[in-house]
């Protein structure tokens, strides 16, 4: 089974240096979606205006598959 990596980057960058084994890229595009509905929920109202939250699907090849943008705003 392939392995998938989930990199976030907010303050600091968090790499997923362990990966998780999905069957496929989709399994992995909706673990993506999991993680970074949990992961923001997590911030806890800490995403200020002006940061990003970025998170970076990888293949075992290091090839970016997908990336999730949240940028915080405050339009005036």
């Amino acid at each position: 089974m392939p392995r998938y990596f989930f990199h976030v980057y907010h303050n600091r960058p968090e790499i997923d240096y362990e990966g998780e084994d999905l069957p496929d890229t989709h399994a992995a595009w909706r673990e993506a979606t999991v993680m970074a509905g949990q992961m923001l929920q997590g911030l806890d109202g800490k995403l200020q205006p002006g940061q990003e939250w970025r998170m970076e699907v990888t293949d075992e090849f290091a090839q970016i598959l997908y990336v999730l943008h949240i940028n915080a705003e405050n339009p005036k």
